[in-house]
């Protein structure tokens, strides 16, 4: 069973496209990776599917639910932690966690035995007293995560979850939401650029430019690299290159200072290759392929060559306005 299902999803600024007419399905209970860089189009698409904004074109249903159609039933069914805080800093947590649990009409009695499940989770019961101003960063994440999941929805959007935090600290977040997955068979959404985030996930999609260019399993889309990834330096870059070849790797590619090749079992081509070679080698990498790998092969860039979001392009178009 599904829990969103997308088909052709448009949305443009002042016809600027965002997002190209994408179509995917999340599966109940699993955890869903959007995998790109800033502008791909990824914060667009999960504003759109829990209603915030309408699509241009397509349409999509979450858990049975129609985006346009049935808007409050999407929102009474979500959870959702948006990439900016969103918290009232001037209230503790178990004010804010209060508040929410009016808003989406969660009585007492159930507020009262959930507010502390939810904390629990997140580690933060101890702490519910706090006034928010007081909690660090990543203390206020993990509060809006146990907002999130007040209302029990079936599915939890998170938009850049971890952005901002440290890897110790974004480390502990994940582990939170391995555990509700867990816990409670829910179905998480999350975007993201970190490329080591998306290996927790059962899927991604990788999307770039407003359009999906890949969706499998992590170790489904390494697969296409095509085998392990090996970097030698050296200042023989061409005559490297020609006595690689001999080898008929998967690909070969320049980096700074020397040589990256794609080759099956990398272990048993270095010694062959070593017994062979007549450049002169500075050093030698050998590693399993990673998802980075995964975008840099689908779009010919490394995802830390980010343009501007649509929200940054959108700022632009109200400033030029204004003037």
């Amino acid at each position: 069973m599904n829990s969103i299902e997308v088909k052709e999803l448009k949305k443009e600024y002042n016809g600027i496209p965002a997002v190209k007419g994408i179509s995917f399905e999340v599966k109940q209970g699993e955890i869903f990776g959007f995998l790109g860089p800033n502008g791909a189009g990824k914060s667009t698409t999960i504003r759109m599917l829990s209603t915030l904004i309408p699509p241009s074109g397509g349409s999509a249903l979450v858990n049975e639910f129609d985006i346009i159609s049935n808007k409050d039933d999407v929102r009474k069914s979500i959870g959702l932690v948006f990439q900016d805080p969103s918290l009232d800093d001037r209230l503790s947590a178990y004010e804010n966690l209060r508040f929410h649990a009016e808003l989406y009409g969660v009585g007492r009695d159930d507020f009262i035995e959930r507010v502390e499940e939810v904390m629990t989770l997140v580690e933060l019961w101890d702490r519910r007293n706090d006034i928010v101003r007081d909690y660090s960063g990543g203390m206020k994440r993990r509060l809006e995560i146990a907002r999130g999941l007040l209302h029990y929805p079936k599915v939890l959007f998170l938009d850049e979850p971890t952005i901002g935090l440290d890897p110790q600290t974004r480390s502990h977040i994940w582990s939170y939401l391995i555990k509700l997955q867990k816990n409670f068979g829910m179905t998480i959404f999350m975007t993201t650029h970190y490329m080591n985030e998306a290996e927790y996930c059962d899927r991604i999609a990788i999307i770039d430019g407003g359009l999906i260019v890949a969706l499998d399993t992590p170790e489904n889309l390494k697969s296409k690299v095509g085998g392990d990834v090996i970097t030698i330096k050296t200042k023989e870059i061409d005559k490297l290159k020609n006595e690689v070849a001999v080898f008929s790797p998967t690909s070969i590619k320049d980096v700074e200072g020397g040589v990256q090749v794609e080759i099956k079992d990398g272990k048993t081509f270095l010694p062959k290759f070593f017994a062979k070679n007549q450049s002169q080698i500075d050093s030698v990498e050998l590693r399993q392929p990673t998802i980075d790998d995964v975008f840099l092969k689908l779009t010919g860039k490394q995802i830390r060559e980010e343009g501007a979001s649509t929200a940054d392009i959108m700022r632009r178009q109200f400033r030029a306005r204004r003037r």
